[in-house]
Protein backbone atom coordinates (compact mmCIF):
# COMPACT_ATOMS: atom_id res chain seq x y z
CA UNK A 1 0.00 0.00 0.00
CA UNK A 2 1.16 3.25 -0.71
CA UNK A 3 -0.27 6.85 0.62
CA UNK A 4 1.09 9.85 1.34
CA UNK A 5 0.77 11.65 4.66
CA UNK A 6 1.65 15.49 4.70
CA UNK A 7 3.95 16.84 7.19
CA UNK A 8 3.43 19.82 9.01
CA UNK A 9 0.54 20.76 11.69
CA UNK A 10 -2.42 17.89 12.74
CA UNK A 11 -4.61 19.35 15.37
CA UNK A 12 -6.06 16.61 17.76
CA UNK A 13 -10.00 17.88 16.97
CA UNK A 14 -12.28 18.77 19.78
CA UNK A 15 -15.83 17.82 19.65
CA UNK A 16 -18.12 20.37 20.47
CA UNK A 17 -21.84 19.39 22.21
CA UNK A 18 -25.02 20.98 23.20
CA UNK A 19 -26.83 22.25 26.27
CA UNK A 20 -28.67 18.83 26.14
CA UNK A 21 -25.40 16.86 25.47
CA UNK A 22 -25.39 15.98 22.22
CA UNK A 23 -22.80 16.58 19.72
CA UNK A 24 -23.36 20.10 18.00
CA UNK A 25 -22.67 19.69 13.94
CA UNK A 26 -23.40 22.94 13.22
CA UNK A 27 -20.80 24.20 15.61
CA UNK A 28 -18.48 21.22 14.55
CA UNK A 29 -18.93 22.34 11.01
CA UNK A 30 -17.40 25.97 11.98
CA UNK A 31 -14.89 24.03 14.18
CA UNK A 32 -13.78 22.28 10.78
CA UNK A 33 -13.36 25.76 8.83
CA UNK A 34 -11.37 27.29 11.25
CA UNK A 35 -8.88 24.75 11.38
CA UNK A 36 -8.80 24.86 7.84
CA UNK A 37 -8.61 28.50 7.36
CA UNK A 38 -5.70 28.89 10.31
CA UNK A 39 -4.12 26.41 7.33
CA UNK A 40 -3.81 23.27 9.28
CA UNK A 41 -1.88 20.19 7.33
CA UNK A 42 -4.71 17.28 8.30
CA UNK A 43 -7.26 16.82 11.33
CA UNK A 44 -7.17 13.57 13.90
CA UNK A 45 -10.79 13.11 14.55
CA UNK A 46 -12.21 11.41 17.01
CA UNK A 47 -9.33 11.21 19.36
CA UNK A 48 -8.57 11.41 23.11
CA UNK A 49 -9.24 15.62 22.52
CA UNK A 50 -12.47 14.31 21.28
CA UNK A 51 -13.66 13.00 24.58
CA UNK A 52 -13.91 9.31 22.31
CA UNK A 53 -13.97 7.13 25.53
CA UNK A 54 -16.93 9.27 26.23
CA UNK A 55 -18.62 8.52 22.65
CA UNK A 56 -20.78 5.80 21.66
CA UNK A 57 -19.42 3.59 18.56
CA UNK A 58 -22.30 4.99 17.07
CA UNK A 59 -21.16 8.99 17.59
CA UNK A 60 -17.59 7.58 16.80
CA UNK A 61 -18.74 6.38 13.60
CA UNK A 62 -21.12 9.22 12.65
CA UNK A 63 -18.17 11.65 14.16
CA UNK A 64 -15.53 10.51 12.00
CA UNK A 65 -17.84 10.31 8.64
CA UNK A 66 -18.93 14.44 8.83
CA UNK A 67 -15.61 15.45 9.40
CA UNK A 68 -14.43 13.28 6.66
CA UNK A 69 -16.87 14.67 4.28
CA UNK A 70 -16.67 17.94 5.43
CA UNK A 71 -13.19 18.66 5.01
CA UNK A 72 -13.95 17.39 1.14
CA UNK A 73 -10.13 16.45 -0.19
CA UNK A 74 -8.69 19.97 1.33
CA UNK A 75 -7.22 18.02 3.89
CA UNK A 76 -6.58 14.32 4.66
CA UNK A 77 -8.59 13.38 8.32
CA UNK A 78 -7.33 10.44 9.88
CA UNK A 79 -9.62 8.89 12.93
CA UNK A 80 -9.47 6.99 16.00
CA UNK A 81 -12.55 5.49 17.72
CA UNK A 82 -10.82 2.43 18.50
CA UNK A 83 -11.27 2.47 22.76
CA UNK A 84 -12.52 -1.19 23.47
CA UNK A 85 -10.81 -3.83 25.54
CA UNK A 86 -12.17 -6.88 23.69
CA UNK A 87 -10.49 -8.49 20.34
CA UNK A 88 -13.52 -8.84 18.48
CA UNK A 89 -15.50 -5.56 19.13
CA UNK A 90 -11.86 -3.80 18.57
CA UNK A 91 -12.36 -5.84 14.89
CA UNK A 92 -15.72 -4.22 14.66
CA UNK A 93 -15.15 -0.57 15.58
CA UNK A 94 -11.84 -0.46 13.28
CA UNK A 95 -13.88 -2.03 10.40
CA UNK A 96 -16.74 0.86 11.03
CA UNK A 97 -14.47 3.68 11.19
CA UNK A 98 -12.44 2.58 8.36
CA UNK A 99 -15.93 2.91 6.17
CA UNK A 100 -16.59 6.33 6.59
CA UNK A 101 -13.99 6.70 4.38
CA UNK A 102 -11.34 8.54 6.21
CA UNK A 103 -7.70 8.31 5.28
CA UNK A 104 -6.53 6.40 8.10
CA UNK A 105 -7.58 4.82 11.00
CA UNK A 106 -5.81 5.11 14.37
CA UNK A 107 -4.74 2.42 16.51
CA UNK A 108 -4.75 3.35 20.10
CA UNK A 109 -0.96 1.36 21.43
CA UNK A 110 -2.36 1.14 24.92
CA UNK A 111 -5.50 -0.96 23.55
CA UNK A 112 -2.81 -3.69 22.17
CA UNK A 113 -1.94 -5.43 25.71
CA UNK A 114 -2.13 -4.49 29.07
CA UNK A 115 -0.18 -2.04 31.35
CA UNK A 116 1.86 -5.17 32.79
CA UNK A 117 1.78 -7.56 29.52
CA UNK A 118 4.95 -7.42 27.31
CA UNK A 119 5.74 -6.45 24.08
CA UNK A 120 5.59 -9.53 22.64
CA UNK A 121 2.17 -10.15 23.73
CA UNK A 122 1.73 -6.37 22.37
CA UNK A 123 2.98 -7.49 18.97
CA UNK A 124 1.19 -11.08 18.97
CA UNK A 125 -1.96 -8.91 19.35
CA UNK A 126 -1.59 -6.82 16.72
CA UNK A 127 -0.50 -9.12 14.76
CA UNK A 128 -3.39 -11.21 15.32
CA UNK A 129 -5.40 -7.49 14.55
CA UNK A 130 -4.03 -6.89 11.54
CA UNK A 131 -4.83 -10.40 10.00
CA UNK A 132 -8.40 -9.26 11.00
CA UNK A 133 -8.26 -5.70 8.83
CA UNK A 134 -8.23 -5.80 5.07
CA UNK A 135 -5.34 -4.39 3.46
CA UNK A 136 -6.27 -1.84 1.58
CA UNK A 137 -7.52 0.02 5.04
CA UNK A 138 -4.56 2.85 5.95
CA UNK A 139 -3.36 2.35 9.95
CA UNK A 140 -1.74 5.18 12.39
CA UNK A 141 -0.53 4.50 15.98
CA UNK A 142 -1.06 7.03 18.92
CA UNK A 143 0.43 6.75 22.01
CA UNK A 144 -2.92 7.63 23.95
CA UNK A 145 -2.00 8.93 27.51
CA UNK A 146 -5.89 7.24 28.61
CA UNK A 147 -6.25 4.72 30.44
CA UNK A 148 -2.38 4.41 30.97
CA UNK A 149 0.43 5.12 28.09
CA UNK A 150 2.30 2.83 26.38
CA UNK A 151 5.43 4.13 24.23
CA UNK A 152 6.30 2.06 21.69
CA UNK A 153 9.89 0.99 21.27
CA UNK A 154 12.00 1.69 18.48
CA UNK A 155 12.79 -1.83 17.84
CA UNK A 156 8.44 -3.14 17.60
CA UNK A 157 8.07 0.42 15.79
CA UNK A 158 10.48 -0.64 13.26
CA UNK A 159 8.30 -3.54 12.44
CA UNK A 160 5.64 -2.34 12.46
CA UNK A 161 6.40 0.33 9.51
CA UNK A 162 8.12 -2.97 7.19
CA UNK A 163 4.90 -4.36 7.50
CA UNK A 164 4.14 -1.30 5.15
CA UNK A 165 0.67 -0.37 6.79
CA UNK A 166 1.37 2.52 9.29
CA UNK A 167 1.87 6.02 7.98
CA UNK A 168 1.57 8.05 10.84
CA UNK A 169 2.53 8.15 14.39
CA UNK A 170 1.46 10.36 17.51
CA UNK A 171 4.14 10.52 19.65
CA UNK A 172 3.73 11.24 23.35
CA UNK A 173 7.01 10.30 24.51
CA UNK A 174 7.81 13.69 25.31
CA UNK A 175 11.45 12.80 25.10
CA UNK A 176 13.55 13.48 21.96
CA UNK A 177 16.21 10.49 22.45
CA UNK A 178 13.25 8.51 22.13
CA UNK A 179 11.94 10.52 18.78
CA UNK A 180 15.24 10.02 17.63
CA UNK A 181 15.65 6.68 17.92
CA UNK A 182 12.45 5.75 16.30
CA UNK A 183 13.09 8.15 13.55
CA UNK A 184 16.08 6.54 13.05
CA UNK A 185 14.35 2.91 13.08
CA UNK A 186 11.20 4.01 10.69
CA UNK A 187 13.70 5.70 8.31
CA UNK A 188 13.08 4.20 4.80
CA UNK A 189 9.67 3.59 5.21
CA UNK A 190 6.99 5.33 4.87
CA UNK A 191 5.70 5.87 8.61
CA UNK A 192 5.91 9.87 9.42
CA UNK A 193 6.46 10.83 13.57
CA UNK A 194 4.80 13.99 14.88
CA UNK A 195 5.52 15.15 18.09
CA UNK A 196 2.52 15.72 20.43
CA UNK A 197 4.85 17.84 23.20
CA UNK A 198 5.41 21.44 22.17
CA UNK A 199 8.63 22.01 24.64
CA UNK A 200 10.48 19.18 22.49
CA UNK A 201 8.96 20.46 19.09
CA UNK A 202 11.57 22.76 17.63
CA UNK A 203 14.62 20.42 18.30
CA UNK A 204 12.63 17.57 16.94
CA UNK A 205 12.32 19.75 13.76
CA UNK A 206 15.79 19.88 13.69
CA UNK A 207 16.33 16.09 13.82
CA UNK A 208 13.55 15.87 11.37
CA UNK A 209 10.33 15.00 13.15
CA UNK A 210 7.21 14.91 10.42
CA UNK A 211 5.42 17.64 12.28
CA UNK A 212 3.22 18.73 15.48
CA UNK A 213 0.20 16.96 16.28
CA UNK A 214 -0.94 17.82 20.06
CA UNK A 215 -3.54 19.90 21.82
CA UNK A 216 -2.08 23.66 21.44
CA UNK A 217 -3.50 23.19 17.63
CA UNK A 218 -6.60 23.96 19.45
CA UNK A 219 -5.71 27.46 20.72
CA UNK A 220 -3.41 28.82 18.31
CA UNK A 221 -2.91 26.30 15.76
CA UNK A 222 -1.93 29.07 12.73
CA UNK A 223 1.35 29.92 15.30
CA UNK A 224 2.30 25.97 14.94
CA UNK A 225 1.76 26.12 11.18
CA UNK A 226 4.34 29.03 11.01
CA UNK A 227 6.97 27.33 12.99
CA UNK A 228 6.70 24.52 11.11
CA UNK A 229 6.94 26.47 7.91
CA UNK A 230 9.78 28.83 8.86
CA UNK A 231 11.86 27.30 11.29
CA UNK A 232 15.07 26.60 9.37
CA UNK A 233 14.91 29.71 7.14
CA UNK A 234 13.93 32.05 10.21
CA UNK A 235 15.70 30.14 13.12
CA UNK A 236 15.98 33.72 15.51
CA UNK A 237 11.72 34.07 14.98
CA UNK A 238 11.36 30.40 15.58
CA UNK A 239 13.63 29.96 18.82
CA UNK A 240 11.67 33.22 20.30
CA UNK A 241 8.33 31.40 19.37
CA UNK A 242 8.45 28.04 20.64
CA UNK A 243 9.72 30.27 23.70
CA UNK A 244 6.24 31.39 24.14
CA UNK A 245 4.72 28.38 22.50
CA UNK A 246 6.08 26.11 25.19
CA UNK A 247 5.61 28.10 28.14
CA UNK A 248 1.59 28.87 26.50
CA UNK A 249 1.04 25.12 26.65
CA UNK A 250 1.30 24.88 29.85
CA UNK A 251 -2.37 25.86 30.12
CA UNK A 252 -3.06 22.02 29.21
CA UNK A 253 -2.79 21.34 33.18
CA UNK A 254 -5.82 23.31 33.39
CA UNK A 255 -9.36 21.85 32.75
CA UNK A 256 -8.56 20.61 29.26
CA UNK A 257 -10.65 20.64 26.83
CA UNK A 258 -13.06 22.84 29.13
CA UNK A 259 -10.78 25.59 28.08
CA UNK A 260 -10.23 25.17 24.36
CA UNK A 261 -13.50 25.29 24.13
CA UNK A 262 -13.52 28.20 26.02
CA UNK A 263 -10.76 29.87 23.26
CA UNK A 264 -12.90 29.09 20.51
CA UNK A 265 -16.12 30.52 22.12
CA UNK A 266 -13.49 33.70 22.14
CA UNK A 267 -13.04 32.58 18.35
CA UNK A 268 -16.78 33.18 17.90
CA UNK A 269 -16.85 29.44 16.74
CA UNK A 270 -18.69 27.85 20.05
CA UNK A 271 -21.92 28.77 22.22
CA UNK A 272 -20.78 26.99 25.22
CA UNK A 273 -17.83 24.62 26.58
CA UNK A 274 -19.49 22.13 27.68
CA UNK A 275 -18.05 18.50 28.03
CA UNK A 276 -18.90 14.62 28.84
CA UNK A 277 -15.18 13.91 29.96
CA UNK A 278 -15.00 17.03 32.51
CA UNK A 279 -17.54 18.67 34.94
CA UNK A 280 -17.91 22.30 32.72
CA UNK A 281 -18.95 23.81 35.84
CA UNK A 282 -15.42 23.27 38.09
CA UNK A 283 -13.88 25.83 35.05
CA UNK A 284 -13.66 29.09 37.37
CA UNK A 285 -13.82 32.67 36.65
CA UNK A 286 -10.05 33.09 37.52
CA UNK A 287 -9.58 29.64 34.40
CA UNK A 288 -11.40 32.02 32.05
CA UNK A 289 -9.36 34.90 32.57
CA UNK A 290 -6.30 33.09 31.70
CA UNK A 291 -8.16 31.63 28.58
CA UNK A 292 -9.16 35.69 27.86
CA UNK A 293 -5.49 36.57 28.44
CA UNK A 294 -3.66 33.60 26.38
CA UNK A 295 -6.33 34.64 23.23
CA UNK A 296 -5.24 38.41 23.40
CA UNK A 297 -1.55 37.46 23.83
CA UNK A 298 -1.78 34.83 20.84
CA UNK A 299 -3.68 37.35 18.48
CA UNK A 300 -0.60 39.65 19.14
CA UNK A 301 1.79 37.05 17.92
CA UNK A 302 0.12 36.38 15.03
CA UNK A 303 0.40 39.92 14.27
CA UNK A 304 4.23 39.69 15.21
CA UNK A 305 4.44 37.41 13.00
CA UNK A 306 2.25 38.80 10.44
CA UNK A 307 -0.04 35.45 9.89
Amino acid sequence: MEMKISNGVWPTMITPFTESNEIDYVALERIIEWYISNQVDGLFAVCQSSEMFFLSLAERVKLAKFVKEKAAGRVPVITSGHISDSFEDQVNEIKLIAETGVDAVVLITNRLAKQEESDEIWKRNLENLLKCIPENIALSFYECPHPYKRIISPELLKWCSETGRFFFLKDTSCDLGNMKDKMKAVGGTGLKIYNANTATLLESLKLGIAGYSGIMANFHPDLYVWLNRNWAEKPEEAEHLISFLSMTSLIEKQLYPVNAKYYLMLEGIMSNYHCRSKNHLEFTATNRLEIEQLHRISKAYSKLYQI
